[in-house]
């Protein structure tokens, strides 16, 4: 039996749009997926698609390429580090490197789109995602760095209403 034939915008089983070419960036699927670790796995993919495209100029652009994809991929292989950790200190720990290098991957994506190294029409998705990440793993390291049984103060004050 033939497998069915995807519709144009549908994501096959490894994140890759199919259909549409959107350039470089292929965007990350809608609803994002809820699984941290497949969600910096689908950013490193799009920053690999984004940088082979980047690095193809010569000079400072390929320079920027090589920063960014280290950066970009690295959030993910990092959050796969963090999984493993035998301790929550060491979570917490891991965690923090997740949280550093997706905010300098959203520093080398504005720094491409202020320099118009690149278009910004791919740049955008990329880093509204690193943007995101940035939050979600913030708040994460909080909460790993804060002792097991203690209230955080949003909470107290949320009880007291």
């Amino acid at each position: 039996m033939a497998p069915a034939a995807r519709q144009e915008g549908e994501y096959s089983n490894d994140g890759a749009k199919t259909g549409a070419n959107l350039g470089c960036c292929r965007c990350m699927p809608e609803p994002k997926p809820r699984d941290l670790r497949q969600r910096t796995f689908l950013f490193a993919c799009e920053i690999v698609r984004l940088c082979r495209v980047i690095s193809k100029e010569p000079g400072v652009a390929r320079q920027m390429a090589y920063q960014l994809l280290r950066a970009g991929t690295s959030v993910g292989a990092n959050a796969e580090e963090a999984k493993s950790a035998y301790s929550r200190r060491d979570f917490a720990s891991k965690t923090s490197l997740v949280l550093r290098e997706a905010r300098e991957s959203s520093y080398w994506l504005r720094l491409l789109e202020a320099t118009q190294l690149t278009p910004a029409g791919p740049l955008q998705p990329l880093l509204a995602e690193a943007n995101e990440l940035v939050a979600i793993y913030t708040v994460a390291v909080r909460r790993a760095k804060q002792p097991l049984g203690e209230t955080s103060k949003l909470e107290m004050r949320t009880t007291k209403d």
